[in-house]
């Protein structure tokens, strides 16, 4: 199981760099830098001649196989171990690894699409939809295989589990619109000011887009607010109090990097780090879901303890007494 947590913490750490490169390239506009050709780039995967756009774009493609070869590794070493437990079945590391190769491809067929299309808004943002929700099916293998805490984790949460599925989809929702705002004309400047719009340069569909996301964001942060409490005051497993306090931390955080971004008028840099920190929120949530659903479960002696009224005097923080 030791090989397979890794195998997924590689796959998930190149994925994250993958989607924030992939901001990058949507930024810096090197997103045609390879022409429309695909996979290769003005017929050669080694291009002879360079330029900004070129080596960005062909950058992010080298980094695609990358994270494909990692999958591929996973999945084997996941499907040569299927028979032992925690891998096959439900509940194991197996069907995540096959979703997460089936994604990829998925994401590598609407990268060609994209480029076909010539950078469509809305083949963009379904691209980055399909690249959170692999991220998301990695975050799952890695909590399965006992990675990020979960080996302390007792039992299901299932109260936080409901509570972290709908911040999940939350984020989902802000992310989605995000990259609408950044992708469709106008959106991205047409609310100056933040919180609240000081000056409306563009009307419509654009200006609603963005209202939409900032609002998204605002109930997203009162409800991990919420969840941060509640965790807290259930005296829930160490692992889950951290993930819900990791999950705060960074939608706080992202809330100043856009506030920053929208004042000093998008500069480059700033709107990277909004794409990098909005994909580490994402992997929070979806961690924290992952987290309270449970991993293993308690012996009777353990479920009754843990069960019981009294346990919050004598009851370690996650939940069993020793």
């Amino acid at each position: 199981m030791l090989t397979i947590r890794r195998l997924g913490g590689l796959a998930l750490l190149i994925g994250f760099a993958q989607v924030v490169f992939g901001a990058i390239v949507r930024i810096t506009g090197s997103g045609l830098g390879c022409g429309d050709h695909w996979p290769d780039c003005f017929g050669s995967f080694t291009p002879t001649h360079s330029g900004p756009t070129l080596l960005v774009e062909i950058s992010h493609r080298y980094g695609a196989a990358a994270l494909s070869l990692a999958i591929i590794a996973l999945v084997v070493v996941a499907w040569l171990r299927r028979t032992e437990p925690g891998v096959g079945g439900p509940g194991g590391v197996l069907r995540p690894s096959l979703l997460s190769i089936l994604l990829v491809v998925i994401a590598a067929l609407f990268g060609a699409v994209t480029v076909k299309m010539e950078l469509n808004p809305f083949v963009v943002v379904t691209h980055l939809a399909i690249a959170m929700s692999l991220l998301a099916a990695l975050v799952v293998v890695v909590v399965r295989a006992g990675g990020l805490g979960a080996g302390t984790v007792p039992a299901r949460y299932e109260r936080t589990f409901r509570s972290a599925t709908a911040a999940a989809g939350l984020t989902f929702l802000a992310l989605v619109f995000g990259a609408f705002t950044a992708n469709t004309a106008g959106a991205a400047i047409s609310c100056q000011g933040f919180p609240w719009c000081r000056a409306i340069t563009v009307g419509g569909a654009p200006l609603y887009i963005q209202i939409v996301h900032r609002i998204i964001a605002l109930l997203l942060l009162g409800h991990l607010i919420g969840i941060t409490i509640g965790v807290r005051k259930r005296a829930e497993a160490r692992a889950i109090r951290k993930a819900a306090w990791t999950a705060l931390g960074i939608v706080i955080l992202q809330i100043f990097v856009a506030a920053a971004m929208v004042e000093m008028h998008l500069p480059l840099a700033l709107r990277s780090l909004h794409q990098a920190v909005g994909t580490a929120l994402w992997i929070s949530v979806v961690t924290l879901a992952a987290l309270a659903a449970g991993t293993r479960g308690l012996t009777d002696i353990e479920q009754i303890v843990y069960e019981s009224p009294s346990r919050g005097k004598f009851a370690t923080p996650e939940g069993v007494a020793t």
